[in-house]
């Protein structure tokens, strides 16, 4: 635990939630609408001082997390292009074969006139959660959190710029590598991939029609993932010394390597961003709670990206634990009480461990040049593909609608 705040001023909060991502500030819009006038949020991050960054990421937004800000009102609000996913192929073939055959097609979801997902932008969807958790009462400081100390009855949290927060309950939604975890001592299942994910957007001269693609190649799958207009998002994963030499490439180079994996089948294509590389690796955290203390995110997990799956786990998190501090809360009840965080951790742990090693497992399944693998993937997909219930089961779990589904991600207020 940090040392005892000692404080220039305090102010009451009944959740203190660390980070202004995506998983941080959807929990607090959630909380916002569900428990307004009188159940006070505040939303600790630096970057609140500013608006969020222009860039090239995005995201894909399955149905589940996409009802959930419906709900919130967040989905109406976004101002970009969103771009449905209405067909999703997966190949698996060496770099030089001339032909990849598709192995397995998902062609819609559980319901035959819904995408199987969306394409956002992750400023876009970044600035209308801000929108909508500040219309809904939420506080934001714009301080990172500097240390905290939980006690019986509440948990008192040190900012950056010496304010202190007296909170029922903390939530860390504050990354990856995040500080308070390591405050509260909780442990950390984590292994390196010794991988790079190579992101960039790419113009091309034919409409993708909707169409995501998966190839799993030996170094690693390649995705391409169709944004609004004649444009594509990959994610290109090769090992981290290769990631480093094709992003340091000229653009010719790079273009004529890129060719040889996304093909010509969209026609002519174009780079239109500058290409970069993030090392890949696994980071499960062994409790989901800890005193007055709550994870969520990136804070409680980082997986592969080879199913697009990290930040829809991200709010499947936000779903759980706003109903566990609503239901408590419109009891009268201590939101950061230890029978409240249990329920959480009870509600999300199976389902995280369960993409989160079906992830890790694919990527190792796939990521190799052996032969005999190859072969039992691949009548593995064939299989799968002819077997529509089973296939309707995985287009479910990954849009997090199987198992006990919270009411967020059902399209239902709190």
């Amino acid at each position: 635990m940090a040392q005892k705040p000692s404080q220039n001023f305090q102010q009451n909060s009944d959740v203190t939630i660390a980070g202004a991502g995506v998983a941080g500030l959807a929990l607090a819009a959630a909380l916002g609408h569900a428990l307004k006038p009188n159940f006070r949020v505040t939303v600790c991050d630096a970057a609140l001082s500013r608006e969020p960054a222009a860039d090239d990421r995005v995201s894909a937004i399955a149905t589940g997390a996409r009802r959930l800000l419906e709900t919130l009102g967040v989905w109406q609000r976004l101002k970009g292009p969103v771009q449905p996913i209405r067909e999703m192929v997966i190949t698996d073939s060496r770099l030089d074969d001339v032909v990849r055959p598709v192995f397995l097609a998902f062609e819609k979801n559980e319901d035959p006139n819904e995408p199987i997902a969306h394409m956002v932008e992750n400023r876009d969807l970044l600035v209308a959660l801000r929108t909508s958790a500040q219309e809904s009462g939420v506080v934001f400081e714009a301080s990172a959190i500097e240390g905290f100390e939980s006690g019986i009855e509440s948990v008192e949290v040190l900012l950056a710029n010496d304010t202190a927060l007296n909170s029922r309950l903390l939530v860390a939604a504050d990354g990856g590598r995040s500080k308070l975890r390591a405050q509260a001592g909780i442990k950390t299942v984590s292994w390196d991939y010794k991988q790079s994910g190579i992101v960039a957007t790419i113009g091309h001269a034919r409409d993708h029609e909707g169409r995501a693609e998966e190839h799993f190649l030996p170094a690693g799958p390649f995705a391409i993932l169709p944004l609004a207009g004649k444009r594509s998002s990959i994610v290109w994963t090769e090992s981290i010394e290769e990631a480093a030499r094709l992003v340091a490439l000229p653009p010719a180079d790079f273009h004529t390597e890129l060719e040889r994996r996304f093909g010509l089948k969209l026609g002519e294509i174009e780079v239109l961003s500058k290409p970069k590389a993030f090392p890949l690796g696994f980071t499960i955290a062994r409790k989901f709670a800890g005193d007055r203390l709550a994870l969520i995110g990136d804070a409680a997990h980082v997986i592969h990206p080879i199913a697009g799956q990290g930040l829809n786990l991200g709010i499947r998190d936000v779903a759980a634990l706003a109903e566990c501090i609503a239901d408590t809360a419109r009891l009268g009840l201590d939101p950061g009480a230890p029978e409240a965080l249990s329920r959480y951790e009870r509600w999300r742990r199976f389902d995280t461990l369960g993409m989160s090693f079906a992830t890790d497992g694919l990527n190792r399944l796939f990521s190799n040049n052996s032969g005999a693998l190859k072969v039992l993937r691949d009548v593995g997909m064939g299989l799968v593909d002819r077997m529509p219930p089973l296939k309707e089961f995985f287009v479910k779990e990954a849009a997090g609608l199987t198992g006990e589904v919270p009411k967020l991600l059902r399209g239902e207020a709190l």
